[in-house]
């Protein structure tokens, strides 16, 4: 699981069952409860804000370089935003308020090793402090500061999400102090080194590749991007008339690979890898992907997508290919599909972000 990780820089966590799912596509023997285990309880893997302000779940020795690359950054920017809804909301001396608030909060939880949002508003008071609309949009009745408070705790590398109150699709997970789940923290790196690494690891990846794509993923300036290129070395090479990056030790031609098909989830790593996509997905972006950029789960056949599927209330795996793969290939699809079906038992997958295809497949 976690050389999986590896392999792929990060898995995508904004839907809990993406890493699932992706997992479940590339391991050998995967089951529930192994993936559970790399999660929870080796801690191996640590779920967190990183890249775009999107969730991942990354090795461990990876978050602090995520951390400093990304999400302190994040972070700034998400205290700024909640001292100013504070402040609209009625909270004199905003900064100093919240800042009490975080760390009897940590302490709190320090005392009881893991809690849930819930459990930490019952013990501190200024959790359960509502925001005024504001300059937000407002639905329903005003929102309690519960979840902006942890969520930034978070970005600060203070708290982790731990393992999820329901079942392993569930969005709702009991926070930890970052020390229960890594013995001495967070190392702080330096910003621009952990940037020259966050780049390195994506385009062993996912090069060759262009700086719009390493810009999109990270979500860096375009200068930050051209200065971790240049520190790591990336050699120009052409893209079918654009200019892309490889690692200086990347330039052989890759060997050849068997023909192979994958049934990968919504929002799974490699789908969501570039922000140039048509020379893998072709003309099937209206059908596989919602209208903010969000891949729902597609078929692939020799390194291209092909395909779209779908879980029905049944169970069964609902298919449909887009364009021609042979018989051959169709055949091994549909293996796939009846292999994740038996793997998925009696669990049932709604993707977070649904896609036409997705959609009427399900039914």
């Amino acid at each position: 699981m976690v050389e999986v990780a590896r392999d792929i820089v990060a898995f995508h966590a904004t839907d809990p069952s993406s890493v699932f799912l992706a997992a479940w596509a590339r391991l050998r023997k995967p089951t529930v409860s192994n993936i559970e285990n790399a999660l929870y309880d080796d801690r191996s893997l640590v779920r967190m804000l990183g890249m775009r302000r999107t969730m991942f779940v990354v090795p461990a020795d990876l978050a602090p370089v995520v951390q400093a690359a990304c999400t302190n950054d994040i972070a700034v920017t998400e205290r700024k935003r909640l001292v100013q809804l504070l402040t609209e909301s009625g909270v004199a001396d905003a900064g100093a308020w919240l800042d009490g608030g975080n760390e009897s909060t940590v302490r709190i939880l320090a005392g009881l090793g893991e809690a849930s949002a819930t459990q930490l508003a019952a013990l501190e008071p200024r959790l359960r402090r509502k925001l005024a609309p504001g300059g937000r949009k407002q639905y329903g009745p005003p929102a309690a500061i519960t979840t902006f408070v942890l969520m930034r705790l978070a970005a600060e590398g203070r708290i982790v999400r731990g393992r999820p109150s329901g079942s392993w699709m569930s969005g709702q997970y009991r926070w930890s102090p970052m020390e229960r789940w890594l013995p001495d923290g967070l190392a702080q790196l330096p910003a621009e080194v952990a940037r020259v690494e966050l780049a390195r690891r994506w385009l062993r990846a996912f090069g060759p590749a262009t700086a719009a794509d390493l810009k999109w993923w990270t979500g860096w300036t375009a200068g930050r991007v051209t200065q971790a290129l240049k520190e790591i070395g990336a050699v120009e090479v052409d893209l079918d008339g654009a200019t892309g990056f490889v690692l200086p030790d990347d330039l052989e031609t890759p060997r050849k690979v068997a023909p192979w098909v994958a049934l990968l989830p919504g929002l799974d790593p490699t789908v969501m890898g570039w922000v140039r996509r048509d020379w893998y997905l072709g003309s099937h972006a209206s059908a596989l992907f919602d209208r903010t950029g969000n891949a729902g789960p597609t078929i692939w056949s020799d390194g291209r997508v092909v395909g779209g599927w779908a879980q029905r209330k049944s169970g069964e795996i609902a298919y449909r290919l887009l364009e021609d793969i042979g018989k051959q290939a169709e055949k091994e699809v549909a293996g796939e599909a009846e292999r994740l079906q038996s793997w998925l038992g009696n669990a049932r997958v709604t993707p977070r972000f649904r896609t036409p295809t997705e959609r009427e497949l399900a039914g």
